[in-house]
């Protein structure tokens, strides 16, 4: 499956002064069969060494962290030579041994050759008080696959490129046929093994079987996390969030059976793992938007779309209001979804802080010095109290977008652009 990150990957391998890549993102979303395919195109190959799956290999990090006896050592084990300028040097599940994290800040200056990438989860979990090798890596998020991603997997390229135009009035066909297979991949999701499995079944039920198994995955490896945090904690912790996309949180009402700062800790945790994002609250309303953020005002997005219908009970294919249903959640997880793979997280939103005030925007991005409000909303636009307000409030705002089901149009009078709801990873 061709995705979005392998532009950047080429790009990192042509790069004569690269450091060594850390790519970040959840389990199963797809990391290790995207470096595999690209050590494909080395002139040597790529040589994996998946260290959850060989603690027996950690002990060669131990002695010391010279670079060029750790390749030779590895040789060893392989059998192979490791070539710089010839092979990519993969370490997978790099998490599972902290000490091969910071010997990866003495490969840019003693083999600047060789291309080495690494991939995990929770790698500031797995550190602990272990310095982050912070300026001698480049680190890369990667994310589920996005509805343009998705389209382009299941053969209908031509639709993605529709999305990477500029946002325009389509035919009624056109935007018809975006809209039935957004709802496809609201219940299909981005979870790699899930676009395969529906690409080769075409059923939906068959698809939810495996998304079941990908959240017991993710529920099991709540296991590791006892020393820090209580498993039943994080287990209701997630079961809570989900019910709570597009709503503002609170710590209190994650679990009743918990503390405000137990259920802190898991909620953090299920955002280091990439199990869920945080979307703070920003205000004062000024750029950047990160320096004016709330810690205690936000809310969260699940990782995928296709989990969290699973989660919520959607057995069959999503054909239903899907800003409607769920009040609103799932049109605002997908939203919110494409725009932090989009952003590469730098998503917030607005909360107007006034005595007796409920004036909400639900996202808010930046873009070259320019805030851009965004409601999701169902039918031709609902009410737009809030985005008026803030309109109103801040002069210096050019304009807000509204995303719904509705096709493209433009009121300049009133500042607002109401887009297609499939554009929203293209805002």
């Amino acid at each position: 499956m061709k995705r979005d990150i392998n532009l950047k990957l080429r790009s990192w391998l042509l790069e004569p002064d690269r450091k060594p890549l850390i790519i970040q993102g959840a389990r199963q979303i797809g990391k290790s069969w995207t470096v595999t395919e690209l050590g494909k195109s080395m002139p040597g190959g790529v040589h994996t060494i998946n260290l959850e799956q060989r603690p027996d290999w950690h002990s060669v990090f131990d002695l010391n962290l010279d670079p060029k006896r750790i390749v030779s050592e590895f040789e060893v084990l392989l059998n192979r030579r490791i070539v710089p300028g010839e092979d990519l040097l993969f370490f997978d599940e790099i998490q599972s041994c902290p000490k091969a994290i910071i010997a990866l800040r003495y490969f840019k200056e003693q083999l600047p050759g060789l291309h080495v990438i690494s991939a995990g989860s929770l790698l500031e979990f797995a550190l602990h008080d272990i310095p982050f090798p912070v300026g001698r890596v480049q680190l890369m998020d990667m994310y589920p696959m996005n509805f343009g991603e998705y389209l382009e997997a299941t053969g209908q390229s031509s639709l993605k490129d529709v999305l990477e135009e500029k946002p325009k009035l389509l035919s009624p066909a056109i935007h018809q046929k975006l809209l039935t297979e957004l709802r496809i991949y609201f219940s299909v999701g981005g979870m790699p093994a899930c676009v395969s499995q529906y690409l080769e079944s075409g059923s939906i039920l068959r698809v939810r079987e495996i998304q079941q198994d990908l959240l017991a995955t993710f529920r099991q490896d709540f296991l590791k996390y006892t020393p820090f945090v209580n498993t039943q904690c994080l287990q209701e912790v997630l079961a809570a969030a989900a019910q709570q996309i597009g709503q503002q949180i609170g710590y209190t009402k994650l679990s009743s059976t918990f503390t405000g700062p137990t259920n802190k800790k898991a909620f953090d945790l299920l955002t280091t793992s990439k199990v869920l994002h945080k979307i703070p609250s920003v205000s004062p309303l000024a750029m950047p938007l990160n320096g004016h953020m709330h810690s205690k005002k936000f809310k969260a997005v699940f990782l995928d779309i296709g989990l969290l219908t699973a989660m919520r009970g959607v057995n069959g294919a999503y054909t239903g209001d899907y800003h409607g249903t769920f009040k609103g959640s799932i049109a605002e997880q997908f939203v919110g979804q494409e725009l932090i793979a989009a952003r590469k997280g730098e998503v917030f939103y607005w909360v107007r802080e006034a005595r007796n005030s409920q004036s909400e925007v639900d996202y808010l991005i930046s873009s070259e010095d320019e805030i851009k409000p965004i409601e999701v909303k169902s039918g031709a636009s609902g009410r737009l109290r809030s985005l008026h307000l803030l309109l109103k409030e801040h002069p210096s705002l050019k304009q807000g977008y509204v995303l719904s089901d509705q096709p493209y149009s433009e009121l300049a009078e009133q500042q607002i652009i109401y887009m297609p709801i499939y554009y929203a990873g293209y805002v």
